[in-house]
């Protein structure tokens, strides 16, 4: 049996994968979804210490690209480099993606090994050639079982995901064994219960499994746009098979094995839902048959959802980020979906819901909060932090507080991918830190001139800048520039050295930001906003 990529650890990197993004279009929020998620899990464990390697990019081989360029008016080719220049790589740019590589599907570093890959199986008895006749979906790029049709109220056969009619095709194909791998995959996720997530993508994938596999076609001949099968060039290598190998050729798959040895398999492939028997069902059964270890753990996203609506290019409903990072800024736009949907499920999008909790709690909350303290410690002692020479059982209140929200974020954002939870933590312990300030009412203290009065308004300053420093660094993976921004305002930057450099396992150590930090006011972190439709 294959190892899993937890039994490959010591000096491995950590290896997160997003889907690599058909460029028939322009990418929407959905896309940008996952990748903030992949972003903000690699960026959390790079501030853990580790080493960690983040992959996304572009597939564009296959029908529907084809025949989006024919309908462009230009070749596969120039199609594909347009949409990559002009709009998927500004975006992640845009967004503050940090990824450590963008795999082309069209790229040499690719098609060569993916002929290799796929020559090597055939070489060993895995490939065959044969005939099939079939319900397909172009958008999917996907023969069609029974099951997985919908009929309209003429009769007409649609794929349930495009709701799109499909096309029945009949063609020579050559075909991987599949169907031998089913005992082995249920052997495999019995040993690897961890292996799909969320359970429901777990337990469908294993009905589906027990239920007999087919064998895999793995070629069309009705098409050229695609990698050749190096044995017979009048076939191009099924679009899946070629994409789902980005994740070994990215990483020096026959090309660099030292680099391939410390990356591959992936510790985490993210996905979409609808994607999820690719990966978790052919993905593995592909490295079976090679002798090669399979992923760590394959996580599925639900659906973002607009007006009870799957966001899609093909239902007109795909909204661009751009059109919400000009009005709530970049930061906000990453955390609002991580903050608003839990992943592995389907989630609701609104402007409505979007305003409602920036305003609250980043603006009022968060914003605010570093406004207040910024603004007292200028105040009542010149910009210079105080000592804490009073600690009492509020301020141990906050101690604990603190503590448990770090170990709460590191376990649900760095282990279980529970982005929500661990947000949430977060903004637990920034509520906390407002009820302490109201109820110690520094404002009222600060009246007391006395040393005992002083020592008290110092001691109530010092524990709220020192847990806004935490709350920077645990927001850091999440929000960077506005992290930045709080980092630089608590003078911790001169202190403490980069923000990037404080591990997050370690924020919740009580008393890093030393006395004397030079705290200045800077620009507001989440200004209030005037509702756009109301301008």
């Amino acid at each position: 049996m294959a190892a899993t990529g937890s039994e490959k650890q010591g000096s491995k990197a950590f290896y997160v994968t997003t889907p690599i993004y058909y460029v028939n279009d322009a990418p929407h929020l959905g896309h940008a979804y996952t990748t903030v998620a992949g972003d903000v899990l690699t960026r959390w464990h790079r501030q853990r210490g580790e080493k960690v390697w983040y992959l996304t990019g572009t597939d564009e081989h296959g029908q529907k690209i084809m025949r989006t360029a024919e309908a462009n008016g230009v070749s596969p080719q120039e199609w594909c480099d347009k949409l990559v220049e002009e709009a998927w790589k500004p975006l992640w740019e845009h967004l503050n993606i940090a990824n450590d590589d963008f795999i082309r599907t069209t790229q040499k570093r690719h098609t060569d090994r993916v002929q290799e890959f796929v020559q090597d199986l055939y070489d060993k008895g895995e490939i065959y050639k044969g005939g099939y006749e079939g319900p397909y979906c172009v958008g999917c790029e996907e023969y069609k079982l029974p099951g997985d049709l919908i009929e309209a109220e003429d009769g007409t056969k649609l794929c349930a995901v495009h709701k799109k009619p499909v096309e029945i095709l009949k063609e020579e194909n050559y075909f991987f064994k599949l169907s031998e791998y089913g005992p082995k995959l249920i052997e495999f996720y019995e040993s690897n219960p961890g292996f799909i997530q969320p359970e429901s993508a777990r337990n469908e994938v294993v009905n589906f499994v027990k239920q007999g596999l087919q064998d895999l076609s793995i070629s069309r001949s009705t098409f050229d746009w695609g990698v050749p099968i190096p044995w017979d060039d009048k076939h191009v290598i099924y679009v899946w098979v070629d994409a789902l190998l980005n994740y070994a050729t990215a990483v020096g798959y026959n090309e660099n094995p030292a680099k391939f040895d410390e990356t591959f398999p992936a510790n985490v492939h993210l996905i979409g839902k609808d994607i999820l028997r690719f990966h978790a069902v052919i993905w593995p059964a592909m490295l079976m048959a090679q002798g090669l270890p399979v992923p760590g753990r394959v996580a599925a996203n639900g659906w973002l959802m607009v007006g009870g609506e799957k966001m899609s290019k093909s239902n007109l409903t795909g909204i661009k980020p751009q059109d919400l990072t000009s009005h709530f800024g970049v930061d906000a736009y990453r955390w609002y979906f991580l903050r608003a949907i839990a992943f592995g499920q389907d989630g609701s999008f609104s402007w409505e819901d979007f305003s409602a909790r920036y305003t609250s709690e980043l603006a009022n909350d968060y914003g605010n909060l570093a406004s207040r303290v910024a603004a007292m410690v200028g105040k009542y002692f010149g910009g210079e932090l105080p000592a804490a020479t009073a600690d009492g059982d509020a301020e141990k209140a906050v101690h604990e507080g603190l503590a448990q929200a770090v170990a709460t974020a590191d376990a649900k954002i760095g282990e279980e991918l529970d982005f929500q939870a661990g947000i949430l933590a977060i903004f637990d312990f920034v509520k906390q830190v407002n009820g302490y300030i109201t109820e110690q009412e520094p404002w009222k203290v600060a009246k007391d001139e006395s040393e005992a009065g002083q020592a008290r308004l110092a001691t109530i300053l010092y524990t709220a800048a020192e847990a806004l420093r935490a709350v920077a660094v645990l927001l850091n993976p999440i929000m960077p520039e506005t992290s930045q921004q709080l980092w630089d305002s608590l003078g911790a930057e001169a202190s403490l050295g980069a923000l990037t450099a404080q591990p997050v396992q370690d924020a919740g150590t009580w008393g890093r930001l030393p006395t004397g930090a030079k705290v200045t006011k800077g620009a507001v972190l989440f200004p209030r906003l005037e509702d756009p439709k109301k301008a």
